[in-house]
């Protein structure tokens, strides 16, 4: 397909718009994230908004989290880096379980005040700098990484000003951030703002009136809950009063919008809300990781694909070309050749792209696992075992044929560029487990948490985490 269009310069500093939403899977809207795939959509969300803004974008239909859950992603994203350089690899762990063979690895629970992220970045540039909605990254807050206005250390609960008419604080982070938007604009001054909102994360909260409106319609095959949908719509309302207020402002001729989910929804093999990929959210098969990505700014021509693989890491290169400024050395490379008509200048200082989640999660499919994507190619490494799975992501997005004993040289050539950049990067591993019962197993549903032995989270992985992501 590649990456047809052309993008011109902004007569003055750009603005940035950056809405992050939270555990909405690949195929989670009502427009296709790639044209060749009919499955990539939802066959029951409604997303009109969302819809015009890919309309009016560069849609990437192999767009990747940096990682599978809520806070390695948004470190990665924040940072340019991958989560494993950032030892960043899980909101938290729970302890150590007979059935494991393995401890998971340590991490780091609070984003570091030495890391420089987008606000530091931007903020450097004259730019005023808003963070509204879900943090998640420990007991720092924005304000310790370059935001100007904030609303504090968040966490997963949902916001503070939440209730019937503002379910998962969906329209207050929303007016929080046209607020600040119209305030500077009045100043003339380029702003930042990233809206990372709570919803579509569970538990589930939307409207009444949404509720009724799913309530009276046909229900999808892979989406069939009224009220997830529900609260889906309600999320792209408030994307919607986004871009009406941008037009209000007169600010579309100087304003890029991001949109990009923090990870893939939650789903398994009895829950398929993910298919065509597999699994979801807390595994780094496809359902936990690819996810919606679009960008709509000045010069870019709207309704066009791009398959190039990216992902959250190279947002911040990408808003620091934007803005005229270096983003240091990080995972990420900057999107702007791809925006601009030029993929052949779109190269990455690294081999592969590399996921790492040395970590146990609330189900029997996520277990430890690293992965690399080569070209078409995926590597998955079970950490438990130290197997390996190869998959051709071109001709199987569903992970369902493993090509590691087919193709074993390709296998073995991906096994040595993972090995490399682990090293490279410094990524914690997991370690053997004494303990290992193998006549133990795991309670149905799951078997994370309770008191066990073992590392769990803490300040930099020493202690005890409740593994909520």
């Amino acid at each position: 397909m590649g990456c047809q269009l052309h993008l011109a310069a902004a007569d003055k500093a750009p603005n940035i718009v950056f809405i992050l939403v939270d555990d909405m899977g690949w195929n989670g809207l009502s427009t296709a994230m790639d044209p060749e795939v009919k499955e990539s959509l939802s066959d029951f969300y409604k997303t009109p908004n969302i819809d015009q803004l890919a309309g009016e974008s560069v849609v990437f239909s192999r767009a990747y989290s940096p990682g599978p859950s809520c806070s390695p992603s948004r470190a990665g994203i924040l940072t340019g880096k991958t989560p494993a350089e950032l030892h960043m690899t899980t909101p938290g762990a729970g302890a150590t379980q007979p059935w494991h063979k393995v401890i998971s690895a340590d991490f780091v629970r609070v984003l570091p005040e030495a890391e420089v992220t987008i606000g530091d970045r931007l903020k450097k540039q004259g730019y005023a700098t808003a963070h509204f909605g879900k943090w998640h990254l420990g007991r720092s807050n924005p304000g310790d990484h370059g935001f100007d206005v904030h609303d504090g250390s968040t966490g997963n609960e949902g916001g503070d000003n939440t209730g019937e008419d503002n379910p998962k604080d969906i329209f207050g982070i929303t007016s929080r951030g046209l607020e600040f938007m119209e305030k500077q604009a009045k100043a003339r001054k380029p702003f930042y703002l990233q809206l990372s909102h709570y919803a579509v994360h569970e538990p589930v909260a939307a409207l009444a009136s949404s509720v009724e409106k799913f309530g009276e319609m046909s229900i999808g095959q892979r989406h069939d809950k009224v009220d997830f949908a529900a609260m889906t719509f309600d999320f792209d309302t408030s994307v919607g009063q986004v871009l009406e207020k941008v037009r209000e402002l007169k600010l579309e001729e100087s304003t890029y919008i991001v949109f990009m989910s923090d990870n893939g929804a939650v789903g398994n093999q009895r829950r398929p809300v993910n298919a065509p990929l597999a699994f979801g959210k807390g595994t780094l098969y496809e359902g936990g990781i690819r996810v919606p990505l679009m960008i709509r700014g000045p010069g870019i021509k709207g309704d066009t694909y791009c398959d190039e693989k990216v992902t959250g890491c190279d947002l911040l290169p990408t808003f620091c070309e934007w803005v005229g400024t270096a983003p240091g050395e990080i995972e990420g490379s900057s999107l702007v050749p791809l925006l601009s008509g030029n993929p052949s200048a779109f190269k990455r200082p690294q081999e592969g792209l590399l996921f790492h989640n040395p970590h146990y999660g609330a189900g029997p499919i996520q277990k430890p696992q690293t992965a690399i994507l080569v070209r078409n190619y995926k590597l998955l490494r079970d950490l438990e075992t130290g197997t390996d799975q190869l998959f051709d992501l071109e001709s199987d997005i569903s992970e369902s044929t493993d090509l590691a004993q087919k193709k074993p040289e390709i296998a073995a050539d991906m096994a040595a560029v993972l090995e490399k950049r682990l090293e490279q990067v410094g990524a914690q591993m997991p370690t053997p487990n004494p303990d290992y019962d193998p006549e133990a197993t795991a309670p149905r549903g799951g078997g994370k948490g309770g008191k066990g032995m073992g590392k769990g989270g803490g300040g930099k992985g020493k202690g005890k985490g409740r593994g909520s992501n």
